[in-house]
């Protein structure tokens, strides 16, 4: 008998969208740390599929999901972070931060994704059609960051100067 399939519950509380983040972006850390390390295997081996002159697109893109990876893994736990420190204020997470969440959580897939999917199939020296995926990505992550700021910049139950206070830190 097959087991019904239920949809991932939607996040209520603060503490649960600190987890999901801070599990997505130490397992992309793993995931692009991971990358790193067989990227630099095809160098130190000297492989003609990614050190060869033409294979310079291909090395580009896949140097470029590296590191776009890894910079958007460690935005996932800076934004856990985020929510915890204004988890203080804030009973739960406005719509904004859950909006930011999934935007955060989708462009570390596309963009990561489409440069690496780009350096796969190349066309002289330009990058297959994954590439598409980038500026997806690019989008979702900036429309993120600009949702927590507004989410954050709204906050109403402390005044600025404490909100930022260095002993609240």
């Amino acid at each position: 008998m097959a087991k019904k399939v239920t949809p991932a519950a939607p996040v209520k509380s603060a503490e649960q969208l600190v987890f999901r983040h801070l599990l997505i972006g130490w397992g992309g850390l793993v995931v692009f740390i991971l990358l790193g390390i067989f990227l630099e295997m095809l160098h130190g081996l000297k492989l003609d599929l990614y050190l060869d002159v033409r294979q310079e697109t291909r090395r580009l893109m896949w140097i470029l999901a590296h590191a776009h990876g890894t910079l958007f893994s460690l935005v996932h736990l800076g934004f856990a972070w985020s929510v915890r420190f204004a988890s203080r204020w804030v009973a739960s997470p406005g719509s904004g931060i859950r909006s930011a969440s999934w935007m955060l959580t989708a462009g570390l897939i596309a963009m990561p994704l489409g440069f690496f999917l780009g350096g796969i199939w190349t066309y002289g020296g330009d990058p297959g059609i994954g590439i598409l995926l980038v500026p997806i990505g690019a989008v979702l992550m900036l429309i993120a960051c600009l949702r927590v700021l507004i989410e954050l910049a709204t906050i109403r139950s402390k005044s600025a100067a404490s909100f930022l206070h260095p002993s609240d830190v």
